[in-house]
């Protein structure tokens, strides 16, 4: 649609302890890993659980004795032979000659067969109860312990004080060190999800303000509809072909309800969808579990200044439906806990509820890097995507919206390197952001746009090339533009000053990727990939694929799509009719009139529950569900790019929907970020003598930006983008 411009020393027998809490885990014949005695003098450091934020600079004081801390969690893990078993498990299930090819399992299931051994169960909860915390619940799998007490228990029981502190303005509390817990529990215990109230951010990017853009007499920008994807990403063919994702259920995960859920329809009825696929639906839950789910009614206001929980959930049913317009679309939420994010649990009360309940795709566009989030939460997404992908439940995620500095939030990065926790699992598709090429090339809209719309607000006429999205001044295509290094334009007065018209471009904001490094382990720095940060191992399906380097772990993302904010001309619509006008809310905004009146967003946000409607659509056509889908698409893109890459489905030379390519290669471009020294120190920043900014780059000493495109898979785009026709088309069965 083209529109206009702190405990006593306790010696416990485990066998021998005289009371067991009720807990609603599944009787599990596993080997406990527990075998000693619980020794409260012998104690182990659960590494990698204090937030990047927890300093004495930010430090208000320890909080009351009394001060609650409710709804917790304790993630537990599963012996080393479960684990294995069920890695092996899960690569079966993606091998058509396996006899146990997509066997999916139940959730009762999945906890019979890899659950924690109920006496480790049994020996941690009993040890919780007996300081005194309360034992909330436990997930059928016994991963997950739900359990509440006060600052005070928690210092007694796992060595740790709970502090108020001040960031960024806003009033937080965390513990101000890594837990601790006698060794005896340590087989059984990953780590405490969340002892602080810090929340991930939706990934979303308001409409930019000033862009670089190339003014037609039809107008600067161009808003995306509907329509507009189902031709640019081959979709039209198949919903012709009467694959519309009817009989798919897609769950998007939330923090929120909707502020008003007639905005869904009216996002379909103005797009077209609603008269055309009667059959698509929304409904909002709060799945019940062993984990206490509170309906959390409509939460406009996020933690994160700016960005509103509600306006993340109307982008997420919406473009949802856009893909799969006749998919059920199901909006899950909790409310958060005082120290669990609300969509976690969520999450976990799907993949342990009824079989009949689970969703056939789910997407998730809330982020949080790898070394801020701490291993304890990072292995509570991985143990729930893993638990999915065996139940046969296909997991999107937004890869994040701050290009390879996940760690900086959108502000100029001073953490280097790093990826979001909910992202660079194994289990998960990470899917990307791109931007449109064309004005950054100076070729005429008109080229791939109609310059009427359609009744339905559509315009698009073809694929259209593909770069990376960044906004930053450090990306390479932007720099050029303008006629200077990437360098000179991050140190240009006009960026600099803050009242210079280009100093929104002083910030890492644009589609993440880069290798996971610090999914375990504890970082010597706060909050960067450093100490004994280590990266997931890189997955099977990963390795060999032409461009992916062999690096041995995990890189983010796998696929992109569109999920610019404006920057070079177009962006995405939402309904969101929330009229609060308050700054951390980020409404003020009603669905009346054409929509080049609607509020305007980009981000991985959007990209990925679009992604997960084309694989509701792959879902429908093969009759099946597929689990981590990654397996499928690594295999198809090692057929496409072969040993050299494919010419003839690059990006750059490909502009009609129908070639046969399955992805298009993204050659041009970056993710590269603005950087500068904190505390003195520079973390992958290249930053000559003389300058204020410098450019993300893998070596402090040389311009080795992070990252750009290549031939194949790179760190800006992954694969590519889809062409969703032949992706379909060409799924084996």
């Amino acid at each position: 649609m083209k529109t206009l411009p702190k405990a006593g020393c306790l010696m416990l027998t485990v066998g021998l302890l005289g009371f067991m809490p009720q807990v609603n885990a599944q009787r599990s014949n596993a080997t406990p890993a527990i075998r000693e005695a619980i020794d409260e003098s012998r104690l182990v450091t659960l590494e990698g659980n204090t937030r990047p934020e927890a300093t004495a600079a930010n430090d208000l004081g320890m909080v009351a004795d009394d001060f609650r801390l409710d709804h917790m969690q304790l993630q537990l893990k599963r012996s080393a032979e479960r684990e294995t078993a069920l890695q092996q498990y899960i690569a079966e299930l993606s091998d058509p000659q396996s006899p146990n090819y997509h066997k999916w399992l139940t959730p009762d299931q999945f906890a019979e067969d890899y659950g924690v051994a109920t006496g480790d169960v049994d020996a941690v909860t009993a040890w919780l109860k007996l300081h005194g915390f309360t034992v909330d619940g436990v997930q059928a799998s016994g991963l997950t312990v739900d359990f509440s007490g006060t600052a005070g228990q928690v210092h007694a029981a796992f060595r740790t004080e709970i502090h108020h502190l001040a960031v960024d303005g806003v009033t937080h509390f965390a513990n101000m060190s890594d837990p601790r817990i006698p060794a005896a529990l340590r087989p059984a215990i990953a780590g405490i999800v969340s002892l602080h109230d810090f929340r991930p951010k939706p990934q979303m990017v308001r409409k930019a303000g000033p862009q670089y853009t190339y003014t037609t007499s039809n107008g600067t920008f161009h808003a995306l509809a509907a329509g507009d994807i189902a031709t640019i990403y081959n979709l039209t063919p198949l919903f012709a072909a009467g694959y519309t994702g009817k009989g798919q259920s897609i769950m998007v995960v939330e923090d929120t309800y909707l502020y008003s859920a007639g905005d869904w329809t009216v996002f379909r009825k103005t797009f077209g969808l609603a008269r055309t696929y009667p059959s698509g639906t929304l409904t909002q839950v709060s799945p019940t579990g062993a984990i206490t789910c509170t309906n959390p009614g409509f939460q406009g206001k996020s933690t994160d200044p700016g960005y509103g929980d509600d306006g993340e959930a109307a982008i997420d049913v919406e473009w949802a439906s856009a893909a799969a317009p006749n998919a059920a679309i199901i909006l899950a939420a909790c409310e958060d806990t005082s120290t669990t994010f609300g969509g976690l649990i969520a999450l976990e009360n799907t993949l342990n509820g009824p079989a009949a309940s689970l969703p056939s795709v789910v997407s998730i566009s809330y982020g949080e890097a790898e070394a801020s989030n701490g291993a304890a939460a990072n292995a509570a997404y991985n143990s729930a995507y893993q638990q999915a992908v065996a139940e046969g439940v296909s997991i999107f995620v937004s890869s994040g919206d701050e290009d390879a500095a996940s760690a900086d939030n959108g502000s100029t990065s001073t953490h280097g390197i790093s990826v979001s926790g909910f992202t660079s699992t194994p289990y998960n598709v990470s899917v990307g952001g791109l931007d449109f090429g064309y004005t950054a090339e100076g070729v005429d809209p008109a080229v791939y746009w109609s310059s009427t719309n359609s009744s339905t607000y559509t315009s698009a006429l073809s694929y259209i090339q593909e770069i990376p999205w960044n906004n930053s001044c450090a990306g390479g295509l932007v720099a050029t533009f303008v006629g200077l290094t990437p360098l000179q334009l991050c140190n240009n007065a006009a960026v600099t000053s803050t009242s210079g018209s280009l100093h929104f471009l002083l910030a890492a904001v644009g589609g993440s990727g880069g290798p996971s490094g610090c999914a375990t382990g504890t970082p010597s720095s706060s909050g960067k990939v450093s100490g004994t940060c280590a990266g997931y191992a890189k997955p099977a399906f990963q390795s060999g694929l032409f461009g992916n380097p062999s690096d041995g772990v995990r890189d983010i993302p796998d696929v992109s799509l569109f999920a610019s904010n404006g920057f070079w001309d177009a962006y995405y619509v939402v309904c969101w009719s929330n009229p609060d006008t308050n700054p951390e809310v980020g409404g003020g905004f009603t669905c009346t009139g054409p929509p080049s009146a609607w509020p305007g967003f980009g981000g991985t946000s959007v990209s990925s529950p679009i992604m997960a409607g084309i694989q509701a659509l792959v879902n429908q056509k093969t009759g099946s569900r597929w689990g981590n889908p990654n397996t499928v698409y690594y295999s198809l893109a090692n057929a496409e790019y072969g040993t050299t890459g494919s010419s003839t489905c690059n990006s750059t030379t490909v502009n009609k929907t129908s070639t046969s390519c399955v992805f298009y290669d993204i050659t041009q471009g970056d993710n590269d970020a603005v950087c500068r020294a904190r505390g003195g120190l520079l973390t992958n920043c290249y930053l000559p003598a003389g300058d204020t900014n410098g450019v993300l780059s893998t070596s402090n000493s040389a311009d080795d930006p992070a990252y750009l495109t290549n031939v194949g898979w790179d760190f800006p785009s992954g694969i590519g983008s889809v062409n969703a026709y032949n992706l379909v088309m060409n799924w084996p069965h």
